[in-house]
């Protein structure tokens, strides 16, 4: 059996389906949307539950992405696996954060020991909110917190992606202090 879309409402796109989902609206901020997966999650004004914002809700309302921090008015729905938006009557994109603004968190602090080393994205779950680095066989794994990689600029890492890594001691092994880009095209930069 294949993957499942996480929207737990099937939709073809018609109003009609809609219009017999007994739906509430809400307002409130952008957690995080990721294209590539077609799904992300908004956090409520009044403290309930994310809600499940999928790709089809989006597209419906004439949007193509939800940049995380951007204020949203959407019509949302229970279903068996959760709050999900139905309806986009709103994005208000001013308020959308761009990576490189984004405050420095302080929970993961790592002192860099190590001069700049290339390494590869070996896996990343940004939903964990961490993933692993590494610098090839024989070499112990590089722990990455999504705190770092959000402080560096970046919004998400994907498995194969060439980095530079600064790392340090972290509370179980090597982690990563600071991430930049790899060009590993042998172009000067």
């Amino acid at each position: 059996m294949g993957a499942k879309d996480p929207s737990a409402v099937e939709s073809d796109g018609g109003r009609d389906e809609e219009r017999s989902v007994d739906a509430f609206e809400i307002s409130g901020l952008i957690k995080w949307f990721d294209a590539s997966k077609g799904y992300g999650f908004l956090v409520p004004d009044n403290a309930m539950a994310d809600v499940l914002l999928h790709v089809s809700c989006l597209r419906r309302g004439g949007f193509q992405t939800a940049p995380e921090g951007a204020r949203v008015v959407c019509d949302v729905v229970r279903s068996a696996k959760g709050l999900q938006a139905l309806n986009i009557r709103s994005i208000d994109f001013s308020t959308a954060i761009r990576a490189s603004e984004l405050p420095q968190r302080t929970t993961v602090t790592v002192t860099p020991e190590s001069d700049w080393e290339p390494a590869i994205v070996k896996w990343f779950n940004r939903l964990r909110g961490f993933g692993f680095l590494t610098r090839g066989v024989g070499t112990p794994d590089i722990f990455v917190h999504m705190e770092t990689v959000r402080r560096c600029g970046f919004t998400e890492l994907r498995p194969g992606q060439a980095l530079l890594v600064r790392h340090g001691k972290g509370a179980n092994g090597l982690a990563a202090a600071e991430l930049k880009p790899h060009d590993t095209s042998g172009s000067p930069h």
